[in-house]
């Protein structure tokens, strides 16, 4: 069979022409919809003809426009067969349905931006006091370090371009977020400590600024009001002006249901989602593909990054680089993972304590694992 095999294309080298992960293709064959020339019987190895090059590069064109999958099966066999129209009317078809959802979704995001212009905000500021808090530098670095990865950068959510300083009581809460991860960190506020709540945006550069200046071993003397900060290390002050936009109710977004909590050792599932697999999907801003990894628990709770044959029940799919991060910005090398299902955020949290938190939003995958 080595004369056929000469002649045609490994999985491999169709998944390079194509842009089609190979497991993706494996999908397809078990699927029907792209099914290989030939399989060898005794190492199962796929092999396709030259000419299903073009049908797979069709394939993951419709994939990208989000065809659905009986369409695309129709759409191929019109491509392959003795119908070359179909497709294209299969694609009309498919356009038009996409024109449609859009027009519903302007209909129903212009009542709901009415409805918000009707509401006040709810973290509205009622003071513009300022409050001073004495805080120990070694903590206030380790708060800063497991909140900055998760900062936004999208321009069109400027709101979301620094962490949130969140003074209430004896704590600081430190928050930041681009909506596919959330981070949140808390401090003991000490000395100077007010009861009532002041909140700041701090703008990034201000962030670096202000970890530039903290050691182990200093106290550090923050100044907060909702339009300036400043932050006195031994003499040495960063500050500036606070961002001057609203910043969601992330206490909202961190009201989770109970999941199933796992220990894990950070250092290790690191390394395994490192040299692990990956998927390639659109899970990214502005629907950017993205490397995902997908975890799977077992009925024992441990957890591991799934490959193709798994059979766990649990799973969640994330950002690969956003979980390797929270798990670095946890600062532990003990981390607990909490599972609530492929479709709830993924929590990364510190054991015995609710002093760190990072949420990772799951990535629904194009094609089942």
């Amino acid at each position: 069979m080595r004369h056929v095999e000469s002649e045609r294309l490994g999985i491999g080298e169709l998944a390079r022409a194509s842009g089609l992960a190979a497991g993706t293709l494996r999908y397809y064959d078990g699927a029907g919809v792209l099914v290989p020339a030939w399989v060898d019987p005794g190492t199962g190895y796929r092999w396709y003809d030259p000419e299903q090059v073009d049908e797979a590069r069709l394939l993951a064109r419709l994939r990208l426009a989000g065809m659905p999958l009986a369409d695309i099966r129709l759409a191929l066999a019109g491509w392959s067969g003795t119908d070359p129209g179909l497709a294209p009317r299969l694609l009309g078809a498919h356009l038009r349905r996409l024109e449609r959802d859009v027009a519903t979704a302007r209909r129903q995001l212009s009542e709901v931006q009415t409805l918000i212009s009707h509401r006040e905000n709810p973290m509205t500021t009622p003071s513009d006091a300022p409050v001073t808090l004495t805080l120990t530098g070694g903590e206030l670095a380790q708060a800063l370090d497991a909140v900055r990865f998760a900062v936004g950068s999208d321009p069109e959510l400027p709101s979301l371009h620094g962490v949130l300083l969140d003074h209430e009581g004896d704590e600081l809460r430190l928050v930041a977020t681009d909506r596919y991860r959330l981070a949140v960190a808390t401090v003991p506020a000490a000395e100077g400590a007010e009861e009532r709540r002041v909140r700041a945006l701090v703008p990034t550069p201000l962030v670096d600024a202000m970890r530039a200046l903290l050691t182990e071993d200093e106290s550090a003397t923050l100044t907060l009001s909702s339009d300036e900060v400043s932050l006195n290390v031994g003499g040495r002050l960063a500050s500036g002006a606070a961002l001057e936009h609203e910043y969601p109710d992330y206490r909202r977004l961190i009201r989770l249901p109970a999941g199933r909590r796992c220990h894990v050792h950070a250092p290790s599932l690191a390394a395994a989602i490192a040299s692990g697999p990956v998927r390639d999907e659109p899970g990214g801003q502005d629907g950017a593909r993205t490397a995902v990894t997908v975890l799977a628990v077992t009925d024992e709770g441990v957890v591991r990054v799934a490959d193709e044959t798994a059979g766990e029940r649990e799973r969640v799919a994330v950002n690969r680089e956003f979980l390797t991060q929270a798990l670095a910005a946890a600062g532990r090398e003990q981390v607990v993972l909490e599972v609530s299902g492929a479709t709830a955020p993924l929590a990364v949290r510190l054991p015995r304590s609710e002093a760190r938190l990072s949420l990772l939003m799951p990535v629904r995958l194009s094609d089942p694992v």
